[in-house]
C-alpha cells in the first residue's frame, strides 16, 4: 500500500511575548488536522533562558508532535516558521535528513496557534477587550500593564529570563505599581511622567 505524503506546517505563539506559556502548533495541510504542544513559562526564567532550555524543550515538543502525526521522513515534508525559537529543531532536521523548508505561516495554523495563546492569557486573568491574536507593541503593553497592576502576584507569569525585563521593564512595572497605590495626585503625576519617559526611551532603542 502506497503511503500518501503529508505536508506539515509548524508555527509558534507566545515565545516572544512577555507573559504566559508558549505554544507550538502543527497543521497537516492535506487533512486539516491540528495539534498543539505547550512550553511552560518556567522554561523562560533567567537560568533556563541562559541555558537555552526553552529551545531544547521546543525540540522535544516538535519530536512529540511529529510522532503523534505519524511523520514519515521518507516522504513527508515540513514547512516551519523562520523564528529563532526553532534553531535547534532545524539543526536536528538537518542531522536526521528530514526534508524541511522555511515558511511564513499564515491562515489556519497561525490563527489556531495564536488563538490557543490568547485563550491561555484569558485563563490567567488578562481581561482587556483589546487583546488580540496580533502580536506586537500593542499586545506587549496590554500584558505589561496587566502585570504592573499586581506585580507581586503576577510576576510569576512573566518570562523573567528575557534580558529586557530585568534591565528595563521591571523597574517601570514597580513604579507603575507604586503609582496605583499612591494617593497623592502630584506624586502620582510625577511617577506617570517618569514611566512614560522611560517607556519612550526603551522603545526608541528597540
Amino acid at each position: 500500500m502506497q503511503v500518501k505524503p503529508k505536508t506539515i506546517e509548524i508555527d509558534d505563539s507566545g515565545t516572544g511575548d512577555l507573559v504566559g506559556d508558549a505554544f507550538i502548533g502543527f497543521h497537516v495541510i492535506e487533512t486539516g488536522e491540528l495539534i498543539f504542544r505547550g512550553i511552560p513559562v518556567g522554561m523562560y526564567n533567567k537560568e533556563n533562558h541562559e541555558n537555552r532550555q526553552s529551545f531544547k524543550y521546543i525540540l522535544e515538543m516538535v519530536k512529540s508532535g511529529l510522532k503523534a502525526l505519524n511523520f514519515n521522513k521518507e516522504c513527508d515534508i515540513i514547512q516551519i516558521c523562520r523564528g529563532n525559537c526553532f534553531d535547534l529543531v532545524r539543526e536536528w532536521f538537518d542531522e536526521e535528513g528530514i526534508k524541511h523548508e522555511p515558511a511564513i505561516v499564515e491562515g489556519k495554523l497561525q490563527d489556531a496557534v495564536e488563538g490557543r495563546f490568547i485563550d491561555h492569557l484569558r485563563k490567567l486573568g488578562v481581561k482587556s477587550p483589546n487583546l488580540t491574536t496580533e502580536a506586537g507593541i500593542k499586545r506587549f503593553f496590554i500584558l505589561f500593564n496587566w502585570v504592573a497592576r499586581d506585580l507581586s502576584s503576577r510576576e510569576k507569569y512573566v518570562k523573567t529570563g528575557f534580558p529586557s525585563w530585568e534591565k528595563r521593564w521591571r523597574e517601570n512595572a514597580i513604579k507603575k505599581s507604586r503609582m496605583r497605590n499612591n494617593r497623592n495626585p502630584s506624586e502620582r503625576n510625577a511617577l506617570r511622567k517618569q514611566i512614560n519617559e522611560r517607556a519612550n526611551e526603551i522603545l526608541n532603542t528597540i
